[in-house]
């Protein structure tokens, strides 16, 4: 008798076990037809997306003044049937576009912003564009056409009732020193997300689970007394010279602030004219650190370097706090997903035409470059928490929602962000190479986020713990958009 209740027993377990073996893989197969089907949608679309992105390249609009790239990014969103709203957290170019109903709801952040002085042809030696001033030395044409188009790709596939929640795509401004997404997150857009997803162009293929620097920025003015530099200088004031002892103080701080923050500035306004004792005068100062915590007391001690200026050159000082972002929450949960994707996308392979450019932009290099086969590789799954060197207002949103990237290889192996070369790569299909490489791999990322509910309750899980019992608080404070911060 026992031996036959053992064998029941046995026998219902294998059953289970093979019922649930039957069902995963059902699911794992369908999620896997999805993927196809999303990845055919992107590619079918691929010439509409490498126009979008040319477009913004040419339009090449700096912070807060993106209006022809937002309203591309909005009619492209809105001819496929999201609906948009604009204009949100008090920023006339910021979006958010939706489409569908429920839960899960996964977010899809797109940047569009590009840099000033850095015009730069499409060609492998540098050379700017007459007339043009700024230009996408971060690849940002790239970023929000590549997220764009996985939000459609989701789109289409809610529509046909193949998977259920909602898709939002986020439309950020002013990622470059605006904070744009700080003021989204301020005015509580993701707080009924689920899990973002998000990309940045890059000379490599890679999921991105290395931490960002947290970062404060403000500009300095002081106001002199203005008088004849030669015939009367006894009368003047120099605001000059108070940037100048700002600048001193602080450098000489360098010595005691811990060795991993960083403090740059740059004198935006010193003046007009050599013989006129100048009687106003801005910096503008960036300060960094891998905790949030260091960053605010290295920028208060900033701030009395420049009250220090002030009363020892008998000027005035007021500042403005123009930026402010968190590091980054790491979510290995959705890392390992993405990851994954990634791996079955693959990286970008390059013609012969593009492989002469390839070698023409690393001759410019005065460092040695890595193989430019490598844009054909896929990095393996590597968790760095403290190796960050930039900042990103992708930081806040980490803090908000469960939120994973990656980087696609749209510039030449070796290039750095904030060059001419990665302006010229970005204009070139080696830039739309890449981008179709993170649309389809976040495409394919989602789906899984929508047809395993589990990734979400265990990244949620993660979250939380990393969080922690830490409340959000900008670190801009309560300040309105710098919408002018470019002026």
């Amino acid at each position: 008798m026992s031996f036959m209740r053992t064998s029941i027993l046995t026998f219902a377990i294998l059953f289970i076990s093979l019922t649930l073996f039957a069902q995963k893989k059902k699911a794992t197969d369908s999620a896997a037809k999805l993927k196809d089907e999303a990845v055919q949608d992107i590619q079918s679309n691929a010439d509409l997306y490498k126009k979008n992105a040319m477009d913004i390249w040419g339009f090449a609009e700096v912070g807060y003044k993106e209006v022809k790239s937002s309203a591309l990014h909005q009619q492209t969103l809105k001819e496929n049937g999201f609906t948009i709203e604009s204009g949100v957290a008090g920023i006339p170019t910021a979006f958010v576009a939706s489409y569908g109903i429920g839960k899960p709801v996964v977010g899809i952040l797109a940047e569009f912003d590009a840099l000033p002085g850095m015009s730069q042809e499409a060609i492998p030696e540098k050379k700017a564009i007459d007339g043009k001033n700024a230009g996408h030395a971060c690849g940002h044409h790239l970023f929000g056409t590549a997220s764009v188009a996985a939000g459609i790709a989701i789109k289409k596939l809610i529509e046909e009732k193949k998977i259920t929640g909602t898709v939002k795509v986020f439309g950020c401004p002013a990622e470059e020193g605006g904070s744009g997404k700080v003021y989204m997150v301020r005015a509580g857009l993701f707080n009924d997300v689920d899990a973002v997803i998000h990309w940045h162009p890059g000379d490599d293929n890679e999921v991105t689970m290395t931490s960002a620097l947290a970062n404060k920025s403000a500009k300095f003015r002081f106001k002199g007394i203005a008088a004849h530099a030669s015939g009367a200088p006894e009368k003047g004031r120099s605001s000059l010279d108070a940037v100048e002892a700002m600048d001193v103080m602080t450098n000489m701080m360098r010595e005691h602030i811990p060795q991993d923050a960083r403090l740059h500035y740059v004198i935006t306004n010193g003046g007009k004219a050599p013989n006129i004792v100048p009687d106003f005068a801005e910096v503008y100062y960036y300060i960094r650190h891998p905790k949030k915590e260091e960053v605010k007391a290295i920028f208060e001690r900033v701030v009395k370097a420049a009250q220090g200026a002030a009363l020892g050159t008998e000027t005035t000082m007021e500042y403005e706090v123009i930026g402010g972002t968190h590091d980054m929450l790491l979510n290995k949960t959705l890392g390992e997903v993405m990851q994954k994707n990634l791996d079955k996308v693959g990286g970008v392979e390059y013609t012969p035409g593009e492989m002469e450019f390839a070698k023409k932009i690393q001759s410019s290099f005065t460092f040695k470059a890595p193989a430019i086969e490598n844009s054909a590789k896929v990095k393996p799954f590597k968790t760095v928490p403290d190796a960050g060197g930039g900042s990103t207002d992708v930081g806040d949103v980490s803090y908000t929602v469960p939120t994973v990237g990656m980087n696609a290889a749209t510039w030449v192996p070796g290039t750095p962000a904030h060059s001419w070369q990665a302006v010229a790569a970005g204009g070139t299909d080696i830039g739309a190479k890449g981008m179709m490489v993170a649309a389809k791999t976040m495409a394919m990322t989602a789906i899984d986020l929508y047809t395993n509910s589990a990734i979400i309750i265990k990244a949620t899980e993660e979250f939380k713990a990393a969080k922690g019992d830490y409340k959000y608080e900008a670190l801009l404070g309560d300040r309105k958009p710098a919408l002018n911060y470019r002026d």
